[in-house]
């Protein structure tokens, strides 16, 4: 036994995920309404979805970058200090362009520019298209500081009046008047050029933020190939010609904001330059002035020999001199710019400083942050900590560029104090000069610096002046927006195929969950995932509810069922002495009483004299079934010794060769009366009368009356009802098994409806033909799961 029982155990293991896979296809195939049901539905749902959903169209376009990092312009050196001076003379890279195409900053500027926070549709029966040239305006007068989503109907009344409706209100305005609106502000409406077409007009306004936020998700930009500079712009939209407005306008907006952030470098160091041209023009006048006045005044009309000779040797030290002036003078400058706290917040003055690789990277640095500053003011306060941090960035970049100042200063003012020592000791030999000649060249010189410097600042304004008319923007449109003929979304293939995939999965689910749920034996599976007990037979769900359903049917499905168990217990009784059946099962009701009445019944008509026993003492109910009186019967024979064998045997009616032993009154301990001394003496002579004796005994998982009676079985059938008998009260059969407390244990299954049980195959009623209609099988499904 316990190698059959391990072979058992193994073949369970072994196959157990394929029986679970034929569990759930014959589970959802017996519910194959349900599954037709559902996936009619899912595929209505993906129609009216199609029907009633604005498709969505993709507006791509191109843009050219001039890609710095790939042609090489600047240096190594310099790229790690001027990554933020890529929004303006620093280097350009695809990679840096793409995130400012992604910037909320620029998308911002759309919104606001189209207006694009406010929605104007229609209703199409169930649909809502939207509308973008709308008969209407609505305009903002006066909003609230977080506007809330809201929608208003408008309808026309007149010419000269319409009527709001909102989900708070509803009133009459007329056309241009000024009203307030809930969560929105004041408004007002005006009809456009075109005529205002009758029917409602829905409006809904969003706040910036949320609308920004929307378009964000539906705008893609990326790179398709790192080989090449072009950045692909993808939107999504619902009406095509807006979409590509839309695009458009970022674009415009991308190419506007990077030619005005390198404009406003030249603008900034223009104004410094006039500044300090009016200045230094102002001093050069008051020169020239005084050497004008002193020539005058002197009458020095020439200068001597010696005069001139001392001019052409102290000229190329003037003059060095000159331009080491003019570089301290600006520093000086810029220092007081830096420190000026009212111009913390000013774009530095770029193309006065000296042509030092990393003084111009700190400057592209701090260029960047002023103007990244002024962009997120658009959005948010002086108190953001996002501001913050970048005022932070900016006080630690301007103590940088300052003490770079200084530090450039100090070398310049170490070469002009030198040349001025040079310059001493070359005016040392005009000693012998006259002090009228003398005092000219300490005039002159004079004059000459503060030229050089005027000479200086005109060349830098002029500079300036043409890089700021030969700026031009870092990206160029190559490929305008363009809409798709076929929208890209709803697709109608993945909305069916959902639909289908859903019309699948939600029946199976239920059904298979519902199952999984279920305490009850459903299946086969149910019974051979819980216990090794061999299965020996099955027996139908007996609709007609005849008890003697293999006498009045013989040739019915349930009738060649039992022949099927008869043949079975062939294989268990071999011995010519092995006669005894034991019936019991877990508890009540299961049909014990049916199953022995049936079965002897079966062994009857094979020519077998077969005696049925009712030792159910307690709740006894096999006779009631077959019409017999109870009057004596077994409880009689252990309590009274003068009664009889012969006085207890009952014939039946159903068949000659069946005979009863009913209970007899039921005794007050029927434990004690089964264990009779007189028990075994009955048995051992119904043994010689008898070819099977069948017992019906109580059910084992409630009392212990069936094993007392297993001694003398020799087949123990352990009988438990589709949708009755739960899957826990298995353990009590399995346990029996494995402590071999009752002989040849085997299974016979009750009250099976062949489709939910799992087999595949059905025996049907011979020469009955089965015509359920669709309803009906509903119903009888319906009935079934109630139990």
């Amino acid at each position: 036994m316990s190698h059959n029982q391990s072979t058992n155990d193994q073949h369970n293991v072994d196959t157990e995920e394929f029986i679970n896979i034929k569990v759930i296809i014959n589970r959802l195939l017996s519910g194959w309404y349900w599954l037709a049901i559902f996936v009619c539905f899912g595929l209505i749902s993906s129609y009216i979805y199609l029907h009633y959903t604005s498709p969505s169209y993709q507006i791509s376009a191109k843009l050219l970058v001039n890609d710095d990092e790939k042609g090489g312009s600047i240096g190594k050196q310099a790229s790690a200090l001027m990554d933020l001076g890529g929004l303006m003379t620093g280097k350009n890279s695809v990679e840096n362009e793409v995130e400012i195409l992604r910037t909320r900053f620029l998308m911002e500027q759309v919104v606001r520019d189209m207006q694009l926070n406010i929605v104007y549709s229609k209703k199409n029966g169930l649909m809502t298209q939207e509308l973008y040239k709308s008969p209407i305006k609505l305009t903002i007068l006066k909003g609230i500081d977080s506007i809330q989503s809201t929608e208003i109907e408008v309808k026309k009344i007149s010419n000269s009046k319409i009527s709001v409706k909102t989900e708070a209100s509803e009133r009459e305005v007329e056309w241009g008047q000024a009203f307030s609106i809930e969560n929105v502000g004041v408004v007002s409406l005006l009809p456009t050029e075109i005529k205002f077409i009758d029917g409602k007009v829905l409006i809904d306004i969003y706040s910036i933020d949320d609308r920004v936020a929307t378009m964000m998700k539906q705008l893609s930009v990326g790179v398709a190939n790192k080989q090449v500079s072009i950045v692909d712009l993808g939107l999504a939209y619902s009406l095509p010609n807006k979409g590509e407005d839309i695009l458009n306008k970022l674009i415009y907006q991308y190419i506007v904001t990077n030619l005005r952030d390198k404009n406003s470098i030249a603008d900034s160091t223009g104004k410094f330059i006039k500044q300090r041209i009016n200045a230094i023009a102002s001093e050069l006048g008051d020169v020239e002035n005084d050497v004008e006045s002193f020539k005058e005044k002197n009458k020095l009309a020439d200068m001597s020999e010696q005069g001139k000779a001392l001019v052409q040797s102290t000229s190329g030290l003037t003059s060095e001199l000159a331009k080491a002036e003019s570089q301290v003078t600006i520093l000086n400058d810029l220092e007081s710019y830096m420190k000026d706290s009212g111009k913390n917040k000013r774009v530095f003055p770029a193309s006065l400083l000296p042509q030092d690789m990393v003084f111009s990277g700190l400057m592209n640095q701090y260029n960047a942050l002023l103007i990244e500053r002024e962009k997120q003011l658009l959005s948010v306060t002086e108190e953001s900590p996002f501001i913050k941090n970048i005022d932070e960035q900016i006080s630690q970049m301007r103590a940088g560029i300052l003490a770079n100042i200084q530090s450039t200063k100090n070398s310049f003012v170490v070469s002009r104090d030198k040349l001025r020592n040079q310059l001493e000791q070359a005016q040392g030999q005009i000693g012998g000069v006259p002090q009228i000649e003398k005092n000219y060249l300490k005039l002159a010189r004079n004059r000459d610096i503060k030229q050089e410097l005027y000479i200086f600042l005109m060349q830098k304004a002029e500079e300036t002046a043409i890089s700021k008319t030969s700026n031009i923007s870092v990206a160029k449109l190559i490929d305008p927006p363009k809409a798709d003929n076929r929208p890209i979304s709803p697709k109608k293939n993945v909305v069916y195929l959902l639909g289908l995939i859903v019309g699948l999965i939600i029946p199976s689910l239920v059904l298979i969950i519902g199952d999984m749920l279920k305490t009850t034996i459903s299946t086969k599976e149910d019974i051979t995932n819980s216990t090794s007990v061999p299965v020996i037979g099955e027996i139908s769900h007996n609709s007609e509810n005849d008890n003697l359903i293999v006498a009045n049917q013989e040739r019915s499905a349930i009738s060649e069922q039992f022949r099927a168990l008869r043949t079975n217990l062939s294989f268990y009784l071999k011995n010519a002495d092995e006669k005894i059946i034991l019936l019991t099962s877990s508890m009540s009701g299961e049909g014990k009483s049916f199953t022995a009445i049936n079965l002897g019944n079966i062994l009857a008509l094979a020519g077998k004299k077969v005696l049925l026993m009712e030792l159910d003492l307690r709740k006894p109910g096999l006779s009631a079934k077959l019409g017999v009186s109870n009057d004596i019967g077994f409880s009689n024979y252990t309590i009274d010794s003068k009664v009889r064998i012969e006085d207890i045997i009952k014939p039946l009616a159903v068949n000659k060769n069946m005979f009863i032993i009913s209970s007899g009154p039921l005794p007050p301990n029927p434990a004690e009366t089964l264990i009779s001394e007189r028990t075994p003496e009955l048995i051992s002579e119904l043994k010689d009368q008898f070819d099977y004796i069948i017992m019906d005994a109580p059910p084992v998982g409630i009392i212990t009356d069936a094993q007392l009676l297993a001694v003398y079985a020799d087949l123990t059938i352990y009988v438990i009802r589709q949708k009755i008998t739960k899957k826990d009260q298995l353990k009590i059969v399995e346990e029996l098994y494995r402590t071999n407390k009752m002989k040849n244990l085997g299974i016979v299954v009750n009250d099976i409806i062949t489709k939910i049980y799992g087999y595949g195959y059905g025996y049907g009623n011979y020469g009955e033909e089965i015509n359920d209609n669709f309803l009906s099988k509903i119903s009888k499904y319906l009935k079934f799961s109630k139990k």
